[in-house]
């Protein structure tokens, strides 16, 4: 009876074990990706603010990507140019209230595919495969200083900013909050789940690293325990370009952009690209 019952008992964990793991694979673009409509109010502000700066890009398996290239107050001929990849849950348009912060630059903010009015649904493959095509169509622009062009990424969009500067010459790259990869994050939130079996997305951002020599700022939160810091060191230890670690006290995951030295951090590091030391103290 005794035998029974454990025999019982171990297939009813068995059971619960591959039914969490089935789903836990089936389910993972929804517990990774969030896409959100635009806000009616951040519509309406973006076409009174910018009325010329909705753009739509079309990606090479004829998806429409929507967004906004917003210029700076002084627009010189060519504009230097910051490309922006948020995070899983941002809908691009929020940033919108934030572009004359970086100090003179161009902004363009693309939604992910499914986000705001852009078609179709979210991947690693396609946003990476987009993130390549988004850069080629804007670089292209006699408008854009194809010279200097910064790629700027936040949370999930880190890893999409990394695979970026591997594939193009960039001039600078900013990480916020970044991962060494989705795969490593996963695993300390599931640490008896064999991640790396089921997970189709990596994002495997440290694989990259040791083959990059682009600029790179790294704003990293001392209270972030969605992306612990330890994750953004393990990226910039194996970085093999010059780097500037920024770890900003008593903000979280969300607040870091809250606080002013977050954007002084970064119109700093604009302001010296290209840089001349190995570290920037």
């Amino acid at each position: 009876m005794l035998f029974e019952l454990f025999f019982y008992l171990f297939w009813v964990v068995v059971g619960g074990l591959v039914f969490f793991y089935v789903g836990l694979y089936f389910w993972q673009e929804h517990l990774l990706f969030h896409p959100r409509p635009i806000p009616n109010s951040n519509q309406q502000w973006i076409t009174q603010t910018y009325p010329h700066s909705d753009l739509n890009i079309r990606t090479a398996d004829g998806i429409q990507l929507h967004g906004w290239l917003i210029k700076p107050d002084i627009q010189p001929t060519k504009s230097p140019l910051i490309i922006y990849f948020g995070g899983n849950t941002e809908e691009m348009s929020g940033m919108s209230y934030h572009a004359q912060r970086f100090g003179g630059w161009a902004v363009l903010l693309i939604n992910y595919r499914g986000f705001g009015l852009s078609a179709g649904k979210p991947s690693e493959k396609s946003m990476l495969s987009d993130a390549i095509t988004i850069f080629d169509t804007i670089s292209k622009r006699p408008d854009i200083d194809l010279h200097k062009i910064v790629v700027m990424g936040r949370s999930l969009g880190s890893g999409i900013a990394v695979h970026l500067a591997a594939q193009r010459p960039l001039s600078g790259i900013i990480l916020v909050t970044p991962y060494d990869s989705i795969t490593r994050v996963a695993q300390r939130i599931f640490p008896y789940v064999p991640i790396s079996l089921l997970l189709k997305h990596p994002f495997n951002s440290l694989k990259l690293a040791p083959k990059l020599t682009t600029p790179m700022l790294a704003l990293v939160a001392q209270q972030d325990i969605l992306i612990p810091p330890e994750h953004a060191y393990h990226l910039v230890e194996a970085w093999q370009g010059i780097y500037e670690f920024k770890l900003i006290e008593q903000v979280d995951h969300i607040t870091i952009s809250d606080i002013e030295i977050y954007w002084e951090t970064i119109r700093h590091f604009l302001a010296r690209i290209p840089f001349q030391n190995k570290n920037i103290p």
